[in-house]
């Protein structure tokens, strides 16, 4: 299974949103090693909860930053923010009740992993745009 690499094609240029990105890749990593190698319920536990209160802590701080720059798309952009929350959970808890089944592993790339590498690239970018235009312009 190949891991997702974080790479300069992701860099959005904000050193906060990178730092951040670049730890939700360890994580989905981590969880996808765990669930690869049978690591058991505990370890398995213990990554989710991680992913989880991870994703929170991220959005929030991106949600603030958009929030200080007036970001016209915030509403939307939050929007993909919760919906990505309540993905994370509702595979968080088929993971923990069923086990991680082929199936939900290749949910958790595609519902997690892909997602997040498709949303740098399009919305985070495109917020990142607009931090940029905000200080040349102050």
């Amino acid at each position: 299974m190949v891991a997702y690499r974080w790479d300069s094609t992701l860099e959005t240029g904000h050193e906060v949103i990178d730092t951040q990105h670049k730890q939700l890749f360890d994580a989905i990593n981590d969880l996808l090693d765990t669930c690869r190698m049978g690591k058991g319920s505990e370890e398995l536990t213990k990554n989710l909860d991680f992913l989880n209160a991870y994703t929170i802590k991220h959005f929030f701080d991106e949600e603030k930053i958009q929030q200080k720059y007036k970001y016209p798309d915030y509403p939307n952009h939050k929007q993909y923010h919760d919906a990505f929350k309540s993905t994370v959970r509702d595979l968080t808890h088929r993971l923990i009740w069923s086990g991680p089944t082929e199936e939900l592993i290749k949910e958790v790339r595609s519902s997690i992993g892909d997602w997040l590498v498709s949303h740098i690239k399009i919305q985070d970018f495109k917020l990142a745009k607009y931090i940029k235009a905000q200080d040349a312009a102050s």
